[in-house]
């Protein structure tokens, strides 16, 4: 496995103001969870003026979103995989991620199954598509396609949310299911990798 993914050089740049607005409202989620968090709460947290983070966040919502990205790309940042067959073992240590960060798991996984979390609701996407592309070049393009889906609905913060809610298991069963589930996904591909 690379380095950490330089995520935050991808997304918007953020001031000063904002990353103390984002960064009192998640303290705050992990503190009380998102419904009892006040505006007012936030502001004295962050060291700022309510009518500031209105300037920024006009809505709950705007803020609840961009927390929601702020958190994913900073607090559950992801190592980059060589392989696409290295990306099992980085869906297990997210999970793992998620389950020592419960509540701001669930924020993230609530925010991106509304569809709207202010980033790409696959974020790795194109990434898995360009290492299978590279690395499996005679896989057919709708085979391609069913397992970058399926490596990024396992690899993410609604998948660990759904085992844990739904299914009522516990974080390493989850780290290890999410872990195989990926690992199935690949096996049979392992044979048609190049070189």
């Amino acid at each position: 496995m690379g380095g950490v993914v330089p995520e935050a050089d991808l997304a918007p740049e953020l001031s000063s103001t904002q990353t103390a607005i984002l960064t009192a409202y998640s303290e705050l989620i992990e503190e009380v969870g998102t419904d009892d968090v006040s505006f007012r709460l936030i502001a004295v947290r962050a060291g700022v003026g309510e009518r500031t983070i209105f300037r920024y966040y006009p809505a709950r919502v705007d803020l609840l979103l961009a927390t929601s990205a702020w958190i994913e790309r900073t607090i559950f940042t992801r190592q980059e995989s060589e392989s696409i067959f290295d990306v099992p073992l980085a869906i297990r240590e997210a999970m793992e991620a998620y389950d020592r960060r419960p509540e701001l798991a669930h924020v993230v996984a609530e925010t991106a199954l509304r569809g709207v979390n202010g980033a790409e609701p696959a974020p790795r996407r194109d990434r898995f598509d360009t290492m299978v592309r590279g690395e499996v070049p005679a896989l057919a393009e709708h085979e391609r396609r069913l397992l970058v889906a399926a490596l990024c609905h396992l690899d993410s913060a609604a998948t660990w949310v759904t085992m844990r809610r739904e299914l009522g298991m516990a974080g390493r069963d989850i780290a290890d299911a999410a872990m195989w589930a990926a690992e199935a996904q690949l096996d049979p591909i392992r044979d048609r990798a190049a070189g």
